[in-house]
This record gives structure tokens, C-alpha cells and sequence, in this order.
């Protein structure tokens, strides 16, 4: 990926996000010729030269100390994850845990004891990695997710962005949508020299128009916990909490589990699934 117009992207993004009366600044009138802050406001507000800021934001961040990259996070009024991206741009591109075990060329797969807890689990499960790929699940994992789980290579973001059913599934698709890319691009930053998801994202921006416009805001986001509304084919609509669990010693992979508050519609529209469930055949069994 081009690093350098990733910095500048994602900075005169951050740039237009804040108004000069969010960031103290006195507003003398005036026709203002682009949105947020100018350059020399956010060199200023950071204490650096204009020319200093302004290299910085055409993607030079080489060199640049982590005071002076503090600065311009407060500057532009970064949270901990865009701050955290800020940080990841601007260290030397090198291979890392994650970026080195991929393995384009072979199905992903789980340890057995990976598998043993999710089977373990009495909600939907999932584990996946970085680059949205479902690596395994769970029962319940597989019938919430059946839709997904029809492809050979089974992924959320191709799911969300080139499966017309996305749209129904997901009830509010323009959200799923922009928090997937923002998710992405935050992979992006931290692991640059994962090829594969590279050429996830330049599938993604070559087939859809709309990865295309959600790529372009530049935002990162990432996924610990809330709540999502799914139109599931069988139970219909059901709202799912989810959590996101790192996995010790496998820096690209995380299980997500889901769950519904008790005693509402929702969890027994979980419990129906779980019978519908039951009476699915399991990976590589025959359909009776």
C-alpha cells in the first residue's frame, strides 16, 4: 500500500474533522476554502512550523518524534484508536508477527484446543482474524452466520460488500459497512506487509463503489464490544451483544462471542436457532 498517501489521507481527514471553535480558535469571518482547520492552524495549535506540519501531512512522517507525533494528536483531537493509528504510520515499515504467518497459499485454519472452546461456548462464537476471514465457529456460530459461511473462503468484509444479501442481514448496512472498512484500515496501519489484506482491499475498492466511498473517510475503528441488529433468515430480526477476545500468542486472531439480553425477544429468538441448529448438518456432513 502506498504509506505515504495513507499518512496524508488519513491526516487531512483528521484535519476537516475539527472546527476551529472545537479547537479554541478564534473565527474572524470569513469564507474559509477548506472544511476543519487549515494547515497552519494545526501547526500552531501543535507548536510546529507551518513548513515542518506541512511536509508531515504529505505522508513524511520519517523521522518524526513521538512528541511531536502527541502533538499533532492532540492537535487534531484524536482518540486512542486514531492516535494509535497515527503512531502505527509512522513507524518503519517492518514485518510482524501477523504479517509474517500468512500464508496465501493454504486454507486458514484454528488449533484443535480453538475449536474445543468454541464448541465449549453455550452462544454463537466465531474466531477470525485482521483480515475478516471466519477461521472457525461454533454450532450457533454457524447458524447465525450461515449466509456467510456459503462461500469456500468464508469472509465478512466480501460478505458485506459483494453479497446483495448483506443488505437485508445487515439492518443497518451503511454502518456494517463503514465499520468494516474503518477496521481494515486500521489493520492496514498496524500490519502493512500483510499481503493478503492487501489484496483484500484492492479486491474490495476494484468490485464495490460503495468499499470504494467508505475507504475514502479515512476512518479507523476497532472492534471490542457493542451491539449489533441482524435480519436473520430463519428467526428474523434479533439484536446480539458482541465481545472480542485476543487470543494469547496469535496476534491476528480473535474469537467474538454473541448474546442476547435474557428473557427479552431476542433471546428467544437465539434459543429457536439453537434448535434450528441442531437439526443442521455440521461441517463436511450430508444434508439428510
Amino acid at each position: 500500500m502506498d504509506r505515504k498517501g495513507e499518512v496524508r489521507a488519513f491526516l487531512v481527514s483528521r484535519r476537516a474533522n475539527v472546527t476551529p471553535q472545537a479547537a479554541g480558535l478564534r473565527d474572524f469571518g470569513g469564507e474559509r476554502r477548506v472544511p476543519g482547520l487549515r494547515r497552519e492552524e494545526v501547526a500552531r495549535l501543535a507548536g510546529l512550523s507551518v513548513d515542518y506540519y506541512t511536509q508531515l501531512e504529505r505522508g513524511d512522517l520519517g523521522g518524526a518524534s513521538d512528541s511531536v507525533l502527541e502533538a499533532i494528536a492532540r492537535a487534531l483531537q484524536l482518540d486512542d484508536i486514531e492516535r494509535a493509528h497515527l503512531f502505527d504510520l509512522a513507524r518503519p515499515v517492518t514485518m510482524t508477527p501477523a504479517a509474517a504467518t500468512v500464508d496465501g497459499g493454504a486454507d486458514p485454519t484454528v488449533r484443535p484446543s480453538v475449536q474445543r472452546v468454541l464448541d465449549n461456548l453455550a452462544v454463537p462464537a466465531l474466531a477470525w482474524n485482521t483480515r475478516h476471514d471466519i477461521l472457525a465457529t461454533n454450532a450457533l456460530g454457524r447458524a447465525l452466520f450461515s449466509l456467510h459461511l456459503e462461500a469456500d473462503r468464508p469472509n465478512i468484509a466480501r460478505f458485506i460488500y459483494l453479497d446483495p444479501r448483506a443488505q437485508q442481514f445487515y439492518v443497518d448496512w451503511p454502518l456494517a459497512r463503514q465499520m468494516t472498512a474503518a477496521m481494515l484500515r486500521l489493520a492496514a496501519g498496524r500490519n502493512p506487509l500483510d499481503e493478503d489484506l492487501t489484496a483484500l482491499i484492492g479486491e474490495l475498492s476494484m468490485r464495490s463503489p460503495q468499499f470504494r466511498q467508505d475507504w475514502a473517510v479515512s476512518d479507523v475503528h476497532e472492534h471490542r464490544t457493542g451491539t449489533k441488529t441482524y435480519r436473520h433468515p430463519v428467526v428474523g430480526e434479533i439484536d446480539i451483544t458482541f465481545d472480542v477476545f485476543d487470543l494469547p500468542g496469535e496476534p491476528d486472531l480473535s474469537i467474538i462471542t454473541y448474546a442476547a439480553d435474557e428473557g427479552g425477544d431476542s433471546a428467544e429468538k437465539l434459543a429457536l436457532l439453537a434448535i434450528w441448529a441442531a437439526s443442521q448438518p455440521g461441517p463436511g456432513e450430508p444434508a439428510s
